[in-house]
């Protein structure tokens, strides 16, 4: 029996998988909950866990990752609890190792001056003020504004509650919504845009125009697909970019409707900040003196935020695995 393994199945010649040839393919997918919970026993034996600590927890953390993300994962939670000379590694060392992962380490030696610093916590609040309005988010974990990596000058940490295979419209317009709201929170507090929320425009732009041009989500447009085949396996971003099989007239709709759904999203986030501008307002100061909100310090700020609402918000435009949406510096 013949093995052999790839990263790009799409690239293979197709005589390699002729009958008799390499004529079986096995996808191997990111693992779901139970399958990161075997993993991460595995890696888990070479240290020391907290007593109690469930690896069931950790992998609630950790929607998307793969196998080497989790071995990764726990030898950056070693590192973080040999840093505060602990015994054990505890599930808050996780946490930290997450973000990590995600974000980059900690670049507290890049000094933002005070206006820099009052805008980006501004843009982290309008992230977190317009997640806790809507229903169908991910929760808010995190808010920092210290910066991390290479080009992250402040970051929203969401975590997904659950494994998610499908999207509905309302959920993916919800997200579009909380990606646009640190562009918004920055037009309302200083009532100019800065370079802060170009990673954030880029995804929102591309997570409408994935509604618009591949999953059949605008009325207009019917229900259509206009988007080139995609890599049957893998979806990696900058290989294989989404091209339109439209004519021209068909593409001027399709440019269109997605900047009225990138339009109208920017609207609700401006009218939800709007509604809690006190909250928003004082929750960045606090921000500012504290830098960073955990889960539970964002609490007292999302009873505030629903009592100025008055409930939950549902999503009024009809009907993604860790996110980390935040202020970048230009390029980044």
């Amino acid at each position: 029996m013949l093995l052999a393994a790839t990263n790009r199945p799409e690239v293979l010649d197709p005589a390699l998988l002729r009958a008799g040839r390499f004529d079986r393919q096995i996808s191997v997918d990111r693992p779901v909950k139970n399958g990161r919970v075997a993993i991460l026993n595995v890696h888990l034996k070479k240290i020391k866990l907290e007593k109690g600590l469930d690896p069931t927890q950790i992998a609630a953390l950790t929607p998307g990752f793969t196998g080497a993300d989790l071995a990764n994962l726990v030898n950056e939670a070693a590192v973080v609890a040999t840093r505060r000379y602990a015994q054990a590694v505890s599930l808050d060392d996780f946490v930290a190792a997450v973000e990590r992962v995600i974000a980059g380490p900690e670049k507290r030696k890049r000094l933002l001056n005070p206006r820099e610093r009052r805008i980006v916590a501004h843009h982290e609040m309008g992230h977190a003020i317009v997640a806790i309005a809507w229903p169908e988010t991910d929760p808010i974990k995190k808010v920092s504004i210290i910066p991390r990596g290479l080009g992250t000058l402040g970051y929203t940490m969401q975590m997904p509650t659950e494994d998610r295979y499908l999207m509905t419209r309302t959920e993916l317009m919800n997200r579009i919504t909380v990606l646009l709201g640190g562009r918004a929170a920055e037009m309302a507090a200083f009532g100019e845009a800065t370079t802060g929320a170009a990673d954030d425009l880029q995804r929102a732009t591309e997570m409408a125009r994935a509604m618009v041009a591949r999953y059949g989500m605008e009325p207009t447009l019917g229900q259509a697909s206009f988007a080139a085949e995609r890599p049957r396996y893998l979806d990696l971003p900058g290989l294989s970019p989404m091209q339109s099989e439209a004519s021209e007239e068909t593409n001027a709709k399709i440019d269109a409707a997605i900047r009225k759904l990138v339009d109208e999203a920017f609207d609700r986030a401006t009218s939800l900040l709007q509604a809690c501008a006190a909250v928003h307002r004082e929750s960045a100061q606090r921000l500012l003196e504290k830098e960073t909100f955990s889960e539970e310090e964002l609490a007292p700020i999302r009873a505030a935020v629903l009592d100025r609402v008055g409930r939950p918000l549902m999503a009024t435009a009809g009907p993604a695995p860790r996110i980390v949406a935040g202020a970048h510096q230009p390029d980044s």
